[in-house]
């Protein structure tokens, strides 16, 4: 049985389902615009990442930049006296955690002067202290934000990471050369942290 022709209309029809479909294509394919970058982040890789990853940031150089307190953390394998900090970045808010050097007869005295033992709870310091330790090296940072942040802001600000590790959750970028680790998942930015270059270099090597 011979089909009737195809109208004009039908013709028409299958013209523009056809154009629909090459324009939702095309709208899939367009470029994505670059996340914003952290507009903070320049200032901070200047003032302390690069300070930090040559090993010469001091607790007075970060207090520059974000006012905090001191805590002393009891540990088994010896204290650890943290410089910690709430403050917004931009209008975002964000979570600092540094770590100070300390050696072996300095945590000692520390411990006794605070009353504190090993499973004990930390305790906050005194502002006196802050002054007293502003020489002190910081040997590690970590930033938080405390609301959701795209990962690839990170890399609008300082380029794409030359290591992506996979983790058991999410990835982790590495900067080796800024002593910048970033931990990602689900394209969400869970937090920075900032070591000596030497420092990470080491963590690399370690099996």
């Amino acid at each position: 049985m011979k089909l009737p022709p195809l109208r004009l209309q039908h013709g028409l029809i299958f013209v523009a389902v056809a154009l629909l479909f090459f324009a939702w294509g095309a709208w899939l394919m367009r470029p994505q615009p670059a996340a914003a970058p952290l507009p903070w982040l320049a200032e901070w890789q200047t003032a302390v990442f690069v300070p930090l990853a040559d090993n010469r940031l001091s607790l007075a150089m970060l207090r520059a930049q974000v006012e905090g307190e001191l805590w002393l953390q009891p540990r088994q394998n010896g204290a650890r006296l943290l410089y910690r900090a709430d403050w917004q970045a931009s209008g975002e808010p964000w979570a600092l955690e540094a770590e100070l050097e300390l050696g072996e007869a300095a945590r000692d005295s520390l411990m006794a002067a605070a009353g504190l033992g090993v499973g004990d709870d930390e305790q906050p310091l005194g502002g006196q202290m802050l002054a007293e330790l502003g020489s002190q090296a910081i040997v590690s940072l970590t930033l938080k934000p405390q609301q959701a942040v795209a990962a690839e802001r990170l890399a609008s600000s300082v380029g794409q990471p030359r290591l992506r590790l996979e983790l058991d959750e999410g990835q982790a970028w590495v900067y080796p050369e800024a002593g910048l680790t970033a931990h990602t998942a689900d394209e969400q930015l869970l937090l920075l942290q900032v070591v000596p270059r030497a420092a990470l270099r080491e963590r690399r090597s370690t099996p």
